[in-house]
């Protein structure tokens, strides 16, 4: 089973959009893939279906999916951790590391996502970021970024973090950002100061063919 951790330079730049096409690009080459997303916030359980995790489980084939795939669930659109607090609740990183292993462990799936929540330095308990966790599973990268005017150097900003930490990124992945420069000039200018790593464009587009980024990272797969 191959496994990555879809990891982004900030929030709300696309990590969902690009996790759920490439996990309906794969099913549909006839593999199999899974997404885990162990914590979430901005939760609206009177509004499941607008949510992450119900729109990668619309992904994966299996809408019944959401608590599977994000077992916790909190509704304030906070960092996690100030978002658990509010409901009572300390969230642990070897907690969240044990939840993701345990989701690692099962080799049922081509493919397997887990996503993070929010960027890569952003909070998930009160002491530890999404890079803890990062470095604790250890799994190769896919970095999502925007593609406004700075997302050149919040890209590097993040590669630089990540590296120093001795992870591998798989592929970047530039999210088209609304009033923002030229993407494929952007990704181009981009790639110019990440050689060795694909950066591939994600148009602004509900039906965007995520099989050349799924081909990349299945690349060797049965």
């Amino acid at each position: 089973m191959k496994s990555l951790f879809v990891a982004g330079t900030g929030t709300d730049i696309g990590k969902t959009h690009v996790a759920c096409a490439l996990l309906t690009s794969v099913i549909a080459g006839g593999m199999t893939a899974d997404a885990f997303k162990p914590v979430v916030s901005g939760f609206d359980p009177l509004d499941p279906a607008s949510s992450d995790p119900a729109r990668l489980a619309a992904a994966v084939g299996e809408p019944e999916a959401l608590h599977r795939i994000s077992p916790l669930r909190y509704r304030a659109a906070l960092a996690p951790n100030l978002a658990a607090r509010l409901e009572g609740d300390v969230l642990e990183l070897n907690a969240l590391i044990s939840a993701c292993q345990a989701r690692l462990a099962r080799p049922d799936r081509d493919l397997l996502l887990i996503e993070g929540a929010g960027g890569v330095m952003s909070p998930l308990t009160d002491t530890a970021t999404n890079l803890d966790l990062m470095v604790a599973l250890n799994l190769p990268i896919l970095l999502v970024a925007g593609s406004y005017l700075g997302t050149v150097s919040h890209v590097l900003t993040a590669l630089e973090v990540v590296r120093a930490r001795g992870l591998s990124v798989a592929a970047i992945a530039m999210s088209q950002s609304l009033e923002a420069p030229d993407l494929h000039q952007t990704a181009e200018m981009l790639q110019a100061f990440a050689p060795g790593i694909p950066v591939l464009t994600v148009p602004r587009a509900p039906a965007w063919d995520a099989s050349p980024l799924a081909n990349l990272l299945l690349e060797g797969q049965s």
